[in-house]
């Protein structure tokens, strides 16, 4: 791909994150009226599922977990908060099951992801190949969880699964190096906006 192709590319994803964002945020018009601009963490992310029309589950006053359609796939979103630690882990699973004979390609492809990312992380659980995206955010030591960060957090975490769910599908279904996988995907994504 030529230098000029792929700045058409970079330009052309960025255009596609942009109205993502916009469009969840356009969701998010209720929540800015939410009554404080900081609440427990667990309930600032109920509030949030609940003004973007998402269904969820809370599960104790410590975890939640949420339901979201992307363009790929359905994400499962669950949050875990720990009092005595003040973090709060983000847990997104985009719905893939890596099997056994392609593990090795998935971690190849996932420290290649990993290194372009600045917030959280992907990786595999290594006794059934779930592949899921994960975030840990240590808050202050009033332990609430404002609107933005919030916002920010779970915004973040469905762009990058948004991103690179097609790599995975490239290596499972289609049998691609992970490099091959990454490139294909990547121009594919560019080619949505």
């Amino acid at each position: 791909m030529g230098a000029t192709r792929l700045r058409e590319s970079n330009a052309e994803c960025r255009i596609a994150e942009q109205k993502r964002a916009h469009l969840m945020h356009d969701q998010d018009e209720h929540f800015g009226e939410f009554e404080r601009d900081e609440s427990a963490p667990v309930d600032m992310l109920a509030a949030l599922f609940e003004a973007r029309g998402w269904s969820f589950e809370l599960d104790g006053e410590d975890e939640i977990t949420a339901e979201y359609k992307g363009s790929w796939t359905s994400y499962q979103i669950r949050a875990i908060w720990r009092e005595e630690d003040n973090a709060l882990q983000l847990i997104v699973l985009p719905d893939i099951t890596v099997p056994s004979d392609k593990r090795d390609a998935a971690y190849t492809a996932l420290g290649l992801i990993n290194e372009q990312l600045w917030l959280g992380h992907f990786d595999m659980w290594s006794a059934n190949g779930i592949l899921l995206f994960r975030h840990g955010s240590l808050l202050p030591p009033n332990g609430l969880l404002s609107v933005d960060h919030a916002q920010t957090i779970i915004d973040v975490a469905i762009d990058e699964c948004e991103r690179f769910y097609p790599v995975f599908q490239f290596i499972i279904w289609g049998d691609k190096t992970p490099e091959e996988a990454i490139a294909s995907a990547l121009i594919e994504t560019h080619g949505e906006a």
